[in-house]
């Protein structure tokens, strides 16, 4: 099969992975930087010129898109299920999966369980959004931050009223959330595709670091989820159509705790983490559903 993966940037771990993989099934793989397609648009007859060719024979597309271009990116993935191409990861599925407020609204209408969050349109009456999402210590939030940037925690009521005052001047749009103390700065990657989780892993921050992120020097171990876990990331890349998702979710007394759903997780830490092949079963995914 012709499969694309949608990458601006062929180096990196999982885009090299993921050509690995096909190359192993003796898939052609081609790498496609989504920024530098032209679509064409006319009466039932899409198509995509990449470096000046047509793109065409296209049995499958994994895309691997970065948040700053999810516009145009999107549209590339748009234009190649109008072509009739199966896609990893679906066009509408990754508009919503990028609206963290969208996001939590469709998971907590799912009945998922939810860290409190407070959103609100730049309030002046801070204190008032502080104590709706439970009090002092909160975590805030930038709603386009990524890989941990943007996410602040703010230990006491008056940093987080002077932090929420600073964005709300800046006018960046931000969440509140409760902070669960109990996960002590620990989350969980639940890497799904197809509906099932191939593999998870516990990500602790590093020494007085709530955020665990691996980008910001978090470590990482493989984790056998309990079955509630495991029903909540499914059912939650489920909700969002996710067919490719990084689930990514907390520990609390009160049971697991959604904190976001990832359209274009990484493959370095889970594969590191687990030791599986995650990029050979996103392959099989697309095998399953491609047309050839």
């Amino acid at each position: 099969m012709k499969i694309v993966i949608l990458s601006q940037n062929p180096s990196l771990y999982s885009t090299k992975r993921l050509i690995e993989a096909g190359k192993k099934k003796k898939h052609d793989m081609l790498v496609v930087d989504h920024s530098k397609c032209d679509l064409t648009i006319e009466k039932k007859k899409p198509g995509i010129t990449y470096r000046g060719e047509e793109l065409s024979g296209i049995n499958g597309v994994i895309p691997r898109i970065g948040a700053s271009i999810t516009f145009y990116g999107t549209a590339v993935v748009r234009q190649f299920e109008m072509m009739k191409v199966f896609t990893a990861v679906e066009s509408q599925a990754l508009v919503r999966s990028r609206d963290k407020l969208r996001s939590l609204q469709i998971l907590s209408r799912a009945g998922l369980g939810l860290p409190k969050t407070v959103f609100s349109n730049y309030s002046r009456d801070v204190a008032s959004i502080i104590e709706k999402a439970g009090g002092a210590p909160v975590v805030i939030k930038l709603l386009e931050g990524t890989q941990g940037l943007g996410v602040v925690l703010a230990d006491n009521h008056n940093s987080a009223e002077s932090i929420l005052e600073a964005f709300n001047g800046l006018k960046a749009r931000v969440i509140v959330q409760e902070f669960i103390k109990e996960a002590k700065g620990a989350d969980i990657r639940a890497f799904v595709v197809d509906g099932v989780v191939v593999g998870a892993m516990k990500r602790q921050g590093k020494e007085g670091e709530f955020r665990s992120n691996l980008h910001r020097g978090g470590s990482a171990n493989i984790i056998e989820l309990s079955d509630e876990e495991e029903n909540a990331a499914i059912k939650a890349a489920r909700v969002m159509g996710l067919g490719v998702a990084g689930v990514d979710l907390l520990q609390s007394e009160r049971g697991p705790l959604i904190l976001e759903v990832n359209s274009s997780p990484g493959l370095e830490g889970i594969e590191a983490a687990t030791g599986k092949d995650i990029a050979g079963l996103i392959i099989k995914y697309v095998e399953r559903n491609a047309e050839h």
